[in-house]
């Protein structure tokens, strides 16, 4: 197979940081034995690519054996729930193989071949999901709210042997280069087990295989592929199986932690919040639920919940803020929903207020983490969230954290830095990208997650997100992008992009332009331009015109003054936090659109 660029024997950096601060999940005294020789979730210490790392000792070899143990012990529980089919776990696992069977005879898909997936979260998908990685090929999934140029890019990059795509995709996809294939000639192979169904394919997998790539944004302002490992997400599985027994009373069971039985899925599955819950739920023989393609909207959300009995809410603050603002939340029966929580962003205090207030019955657990940790880091609930709610909590199962200066250097407590990052979540590395993993992972594998924080009671606090990021609706948006775009327009002299405030997306995207003399390029001219070749959520919801832009003395743009700026402008304006349309774009997780 194509050998990926990324050589993770060979990370390394000049950061060589004490021991001393190190921050560590424990466990507390009365469930030691949960994690003691012969439990489930007995931990012990391996290498992974060479270097001690915390794992656990009872874990599956790779994902297809998820599925597999899933089929066999519970094949007649529902998995996955559309509007119009629903899929028990038997019924999916023989539908992987179907898929399987065709992507190995018809396109000769083998033991390390990308395949790309760019479609809503439809039944097709799912299917092309497992049976990718049942035949130990990698998942590429593309930003399925992503343009032609953005699509072509990441083929470009990971270079599919195929592309399998809905009817949105396969137009925007045009010429790819490679075969693209409508999912839904493939909707033959999906559905109720038959009696002549092949077996999952038998192909030796590694854990420390690729299994996945996902796109995240980059300070260049070129997404970059994070490859994600079979070990990778069978070991946020298992934490979350950790994080529930825990949580349950003193004596449960080990083998029976608590759980959602059925949770409502909103989030796309080219987003680590999409893909990590279908994992997790495989893992704990659950069920999902997912939202019709097209417009997220809060009726459906709620609707559902009460049709399906949903126990687990997982979202961004963008959808929980406007769940909880509608005005017909109370004609809806949510007792069911017992746990809530989420990630991409951090949560208010105020919409911690507003959950339990809405949702008193639920336990509220969030999380911070990244694509590159498989979304794990840290976890806030419980007496931490009572105490600590602007925080973002304590380190996940089996993380590590660390706290260093610009040296490298670890520091105490208190201290502002960059957050570090070691766990076996933590990828391995950035498809075809060396160098850019070379930045991020050292040689102990402690990642460089680019955020800063400090620790106090050895609670993590998010100081900055990195100093350009902008997060909207749970999205995160690197402003050198959009810039490099709007730059382009022959009336644009120049251009600085901002996050400002906003209650229920967090942040909105603005620019700050300066014309050419003599131009009348307005609002709506930027925008429009700025949308062709962009993704909507990066097209600025809000444009001012300024004179010149604020340098230092040795060139940069002074970002801190332009956002005075640009908030004064949009306050004199005016604008306030008015209504905003959230859609899917066909894939179930919010875009937000002005």
């Amino acid at each position: 197979m194509p050998t990926p660029v990324f050589d993770v024997a060979n990370v390394s950096t000049d950061r060589r940081a004490s021991r001393r601060s190190i921050h560590r999940w424990t466990v507390p005294a009365h469930h030691a034995g949960l994690i003691g020789p012969g439990s489930p979730l007995e931990i012990t210490i391996e290498d992974v690519f060479g270097v001690p790392t915390e794992v656990f000792a009872r874990r599956l070899p790779h994902m297809r054996a998820t599925l597999e143990r899933a089929a066999a012990s519970t094949p007649d529980a529902p998995y996955v729930v559309f509007t119009d089919l629903s899929l028990t776990y038997a019924d999916t696992a023989a539908s992987a193989a179907r898929v399987a069977r065709y992507l190995s005879e018809e396109h000769g898909v083998s033991k390390g071949d990308r395949v790309a997936l760019a479609a809503a979260n439809v039944p097709g998908h799912i299917a092309a999901w497992w049976a990718i990685a049942s035949l130990g090929a990698v998942i590429v999934e593309l930003n399925g709210w992503w343009t032609t140029p953005e699509l072509r890019y990441g083929v470009e990059l990971t270079t599919p042997r195929l592309i399998l795509a809905d009817e949105p995709r396969c137009e925007r996809l045009g010429e790819a280069g490679v075969p693209v294939i409508d999912l839904a000639e493939l909707d033959h192979l999906v559905g109720a087990v038959r009696p002549d169904d092949p077996t999952l394919p038998d192909t030796e997998i590694d854990e420390d295989d690729p299994m996945m790539i996902l796109f995240t944004s980059g300070t260049t302002g070129r997404p970059k592929g994070a490859t994600l490992s079979h070990r990778n997400l069978i070991n946020m599985s298992m934490s979350g199986m950790l994080i529930g027994a825990v949580a349950t009373p003193e004596g449960a069971a080990p083998s029976q932690p608590a759980r959602a039985t059925a949770s409502l899925l909103a989030a796309p599955l080219f987003h680590i919040s999409g893909s990590v819950p279908l994992t997790v739920s495989a893992a704990f023989g659950t069920k999902v639920v997912f939202p019709p393609p097209g417009r997220w909207n809060e009726i459906t959300h709620l609707r559902l919940t009460e049709e399906h009995g949903i126990s687990g809410w997982s979202a961004v603050p963008t959808q929980f803020w406007r769940l909880f603002d509608h005005p017909d939340f109370d004609r809806f029966d949510t007792s069911g929903v017992t746990s809530i929580g989420g990630g991409g962003a951090v949560y208010a205090p105020e919409l911690y207020r507003l959950m339990a207030e809405k949702l008193p019955q639920a336990q509220i657990g969030t999380g911070y983490g990244m694509t590159e940790t498989s979304g794990s880091g840290t976890r806030l609930s419980g007496v931490t969230l009572d105490t600590h709610p602007a925080s973002v909590g304590k380190p996940s199962p089996l993380c590590e954290i660390e706290i260093r200066d610009a040296q490298g250097a670890a520091l105490p407590d208190g201290e502002v830095g960059e957050i570090f990052m070691k766990s076996a979540c933590v990828f391995i590395g950035y498809w075809d990208d060396p160098e850019a993993t070379r930045r991020v992972l050292d040689d102990e594998r402690w990642y460089a997650t680019g955020d800063f924080g400090r620790f106090a009671d050895d609670v993590l606090f998010l100081e900055s997100r990195m100093r350009d990021l902008i997060i909207r609706g749970g999205e995160n948006i690197y402003p050198i992008e959009i810039e490099n775009r709007i730059v382009e327009h022959p009336d644009v002299a120049d251009v600085c992009v901002v996050g400002v405030e906003h209650r229920q997306l967090g942040q909105e995207v603005a620019a700050a332009v300066v014309r050419h003399p003599g131009s009348a390029l307005d609002e709506a001219g930027v925008r429009s331009f700025a949308a062709a070749t962009l993704a909507a959520f990066k097209v600025p919801a809000h444009v001012v015109f300024v004179d010149q832009l604020p340098y230092t003395a040795t060139g940069k743009v002074l970002k801190r003054e332009v956002e005075v700026t640009v908030k004064r402008e949009l306050r004199d304006d005016g604008v306030n936090d008015a209504t905003w349309d959230v859609e899917t774009s066909g894939n179930g997780h919010p875009a937000i659109r002005g």
